[in-house]
């Protein structure tokens, strides 16, 4: 079952295996190119071809530390990184966004530091840098300190409508410190 696509296409292009004329059909990841005989040729190719990563900036002064070749600014499917100019020989990539080092040691574990991360979703969170060892996660900003009232080793900043207040990061406390941040 086919559904109408809203362009037409100007040249016609031919099947490679059967030779019948190629159309657009639409599917679950979007429209590409099938062949028009389709029960008896399975070909299809997608509509726009699939880049892993295409160069939008050459960074000059930057090298790659694996190859030696000069980095480039690349954007991929999951969005902008660094990567090395010769791409399919030399794999090398770093993220453009690192996580922010805290500097607060991690309450449950003792031994990590709480690192600045994203969701797949987007969204900023906090957690311990030996993630699978241990597993502590906070949503709102950690500060370091320690709760007045069960002297659980870390607040957390929460925004409210008297502004950004403190609070104890323990889900067992987690009552309002009395010193708030001035912003």
């Amino acid at each position: 079952m086919s559904k109408k696509v809203p362009f037409t296409i100007k040249k016609i292009e031919r099947c490679p295996e059967c030779d019948a004329e190629l159309v657009i059909r639409n599917g679950v990841h979007g429209p590409f190119y099938s062949c028009s005989s389709y029960p008896s040729c399975h070909y299809l190719r997608p509509l726009k071809a699939q880049v892993d990563g295409h160069i939008v900036k050459e960074l000059g002064g930057q090298i790659c530390p694996k190859c030696g070749n000069t980095l480039v600014l690349r954007q991929g499917r999951y969005g902008m990184f660094i990567g090395c100019g010769r791409y399919p020989e030399c794999e090398y990539t770093e993220l453009i966004d690192k996580p922010d080092d805290t500097s607060i040691n991690c309450p449950q574990c003792q031994q990590g530091k709480l690192l600045q991360r994203k969701s797949r979703f987007g969204k900023t969170f906090y957690s311990c840098s030996r993630y699978p060892e241990c597993q502590f996660a906070l949503n709102n900003k950690p500060t370091s300190g320690e709760c007045m009232f069960c002297h659980y080793p870390l607040l957390i900043e929460k925004r409210t409508s008297q502004g950004i207040r403190l609070f104890c990061a323990s889900k067992l406390c987690s009552k309002q410190q009395f010193n708030e941040i001035e912003k």
